[in-house]
Formats: structure tokens, sequence, C-alpha cells
């Protein structure tokens, strides 16, 4: 049987099949996902979403962090071909020994941080940690073809609709005052008095929504962003996982993980991400303009 036939008939993959590294393995439980049970679902989720616990934890740690039950993470391994939760999590540690050798350190610097969170100046600290790890991560994880794509797609709108509730919202309020600085039209969809799909109504092909949404997804930015890719609306997402209900509405999206102190997530990688778009679809607009020499 061959590797696509055991995968469309549910088996596991041969053991010298399976990815080795950490974006062959998200192309795997992304395939996967439909038809993983409920349980294994949540366990690959947590997987893509924390890939960094991934590494570090051990599988008492991270069950009760995905709250599963441990032997779901040795299930989940054996499901999609690994010999065991050893043999998955060794495709994670991969993944920061090749980019981030001292992510361990910066990581324990965190959590004494949040020990001695009594200290305004351990605040400080702490927040610029995560911030840090926060945008090293964005820098490393963004793939340049997906961020080109979207730079020409912004660029071509007519119209640029942003959407973002919640956490997300800050982000579209500066890219709406971004964008109207650089003669960019944009429409801020603030679902003020739940007027969302009235706000998008006129949306055309030719437009383009930008959606922005993390965990706990809000339920309008995922309906809204659902309904314009019906009509054949481009979508674009910023979102922080594989799985997130984003991603199947989307033309593109972004995965930016954001690293939290104690209980407080970063925005900052998703900030320089926004502004990054919107620079470089003002740069492109104005270079179109220009007339021929």
């Amino acid at each position: 049987m061959s590797d696509q036939d055991a995968r469309e008939q549910g088996s596991p993959l041969a053991p010298e099949a399976v990815p080795r590294d950490f974006d062959g393995l998200k192309i795997l439980l992304m395939a996967e996902q439909d038809r993983l049970p409920k349980r294994l679902r949540q366990a690959a989720a947590f997987a893509l979403d924390h890939p960094d616990e991934m590494a570090f934890g051990s599988a008492a740690s991270i069950a009760e962090r995905a709250d599963v039950q441990p032997s779901t993470l040795v299930r989940l391994a054996q499901t999609i071909g690994y010999s065991g939760f050893s043999d998955l999590q060794n495709v994670f540690r991969s993944r920061l020994r090749d980019r981030w050798p001292d992510y361990a350190d910066r990581v324990q610097a965190i959590n004494t941080a949040v020990a001695q969170a009594d200290h305004p100046m351990n605040l400080l600290n702490g927040f610029v940690d995560s911030a840090r790890i926060s945008l090293t991560r964005l820098k490393d994880t963004i793939p340049e073809d997906t961020l080109a794509e979207a730079v020409k797609i912004l660029a071509q709108a007519d119209t640029i609709y942003l959407l973002g509730q919640r956490r997300a919202f800050p982000v579209t309020a500066y890219l709406a005052y971004a964008f109207g600085k650089l003669d960019v039209r944009v429409v801020l969809v603030d679902n003020l008095a739940s007027l969302g799909p009235e706000q998008t109504r006129f949306a055309s092909p030719k437009d383009v929504l930008l959606a922005i949404s993390f965990k706990p997804y809000t339920s309008i930015t995922i309906e809204l962003a659902q309904e314009l890719a019906a009509r054949s609306i481009p979508v674009i997402a910023i979102t922080d996982s594989a799985f997130s209900p984003l991603t199947s509405a989307a033309h593109l999206w972004f995965e930016v993980l954001e690293s939290d102190f104690g209980a407080f997530r970063s925005i900052a990688a998703t900030f320089s991400l926004a502004m990054t778009l919107a620079v470089a679809v003002a740069e492109r607009r104005s270079h179109k303009q220009k007339p021929a020499q």
C-alpha cells in the first residue's frame, strides 16, 4: 500500500515516511484533522499552537495544559505514524535546535519574572522578554512568498476591509489609521451596534477583507469572513493556529504565535506584521502609480 493510499484509508504513514521537520508535521496534521477523533484533534491543535511547550514539556505536563490524558499524546503520535510520543517530540525539539538555541534560557527568565512580579521592573522585563520571543519567532516563521502574495492582493484591492474584535481590535484600528495616512482606502469593520454585516454589505470581489482573530475566536469575525469568502471576496487572515476557523475561509493566512507573560499575551508580533503590510502595500501602490519614464 502506498503512503497516499494509507492516508486515504485512515491508516498511519509508514515510520520512514512521517515528517521529521515541523513544517512537514504541520502539513500532515492539517491534512489529517478531519479524520482524527475529538481528543486527538484537540491534542493536535495544542501541539501546533504550542510547539515550544511540546519541545520542553513532559507528556504529563503537556497533557495537563492540553486538557487531555498523557495516553492521548501517545495515541496521536502512533495514529499519524510515529513510534511514540518521544519520537513525535523530537520534531519539536529539532525545530528549536535549528532556530532558537537560547530559547530555554529565555523561557526560564520569563518564569523567574512571573515569580517576582510584585516589583514593577520585573513586570517590565517580563513583558519585554515575552515580546522579544514573539518577534524572533515571527521573523523566522513568516513565509516570504505568502507575505509577498498578501501585499500584492492588498495593493490591488479597491477597498481593504479591516475586521478584528477584542484583542485583535487595536491592530485593525491601527491599520485603519496607517492605511488612511498612506492614502489607501479602507473600511474599519468595528461591528458597533452589531452593524458588522451592514458595514461589509457593499464589499465586492474587487475588494479584500483582512481579518484578525485569536483564541477564543470571535463569532462575528468568523461569520463575516466566511460570508465574504462565499461572495468571492478574497480573505487574508492573521490568526494563531493552523486549526483556526479563519483558515478555511481565507485565500491565504498568517499564523502568528505570540508569547505570553503570566496570563497576558503579547501582540507585538501581530503589530509588526500589520505595520509591514501597511507600508509594503503603500510602497507597491506608489510604484504602480508612477508614470513611465
